[in-house]
């Protein structure tokens, strides 16, 4: 297993009642590809540098670490493609773990 960092941009159309729905099916997804979640980051509503669409000008924010088999960040990629509530995602490899020091 390998840990990746997953960063999603919500499309939540002004309600941030969706976004611990959202999260969970996140969540769920992992799991159901064989993955576990360490941790879940909400960091907040933030304006987009770049506005491509003017009904969307901005977005929900969550960073997810997880560990999952390489061949699975191509079915998650493809299956949270398909979904209407996340507007981007991005995949890379999370930095190691520190170990805790006594």
């Amino acid at each position: 297993m390998k840990r990746y960092e997953g960063l999603f941009i919500l499309n939540t159309a002004g309600r941030d009642e969706g976004v611990k729905e959202a999260v969970d099916k996140i969540s769920a997804e992992i799991t159901n590809v064989g993955g576990k979640v360490e941790t879940v980051q909400k960091m907040d509503r933030r304006p987009f540098a770049r506005v491509s669409n003017k009904s969307m000008p901005a977005g929900f924010y969550v960073n997810v670490i997880f560990e999952s088999q390489p061949q699975a960040i191509a079915q998650l990629r493809s299956v949270f493609t398909l979904r209407e509530e996340i507007y981007r995602v991005v995949f890379t490899d999370a930095p190691p773990q520190k170990a805790a020091t006594n």
